[in-house]
């Protein structure tokens, strides 16, 4: 079991997740606002970007090209750390992740 702390509105929600499990998926089981996952995680839609916490860029890694494209469509503003949640698989290395949910989706 890993952690997720979302800051979404200026709330911080910390959230248990399985190992395996995507941040969308935690996040919309979890009901934290702004996360939407409409199109399920399949990679295809931006409503799940996030920003990355820093000290969690490196083990994050960097989006795939399907990626790149979505989130260059986002609503959000574009930042170096931006990723889509349904992209970043829970790992035990990625215990405590914090990810923030741009004020535009919240």
């Amino acid at each position: 079991m890993s952690k997720v702390i979302f800051n979404s509105a200026g709330t911080e929600y910390s959230v248990d997740a399985e190992v395996g499990d995507t941040v969308m998926a935690v996040a919309v089981r979890s009901g934290v606002p702004g996360i939407i996952g409409e199109c399920g995680g399949n990679c295809s839609c931006a409503t799940c970007h996030v920003w990355v916490g820093e000290e969690f860029a490196e083990r994050v890694g960097p989006p795939g090209d399907m990626e790149e494209d979505l989130l260059d469509m986002a609503v959000a503003e574009r930042r170096g750390t931006s990723r889509l949640a349904c992209q970043i698989r829970i790992t035990e290395e990625l215990d405590g992740l914090s990810v923030e949910v741009p004020a535009d989706q919240a």
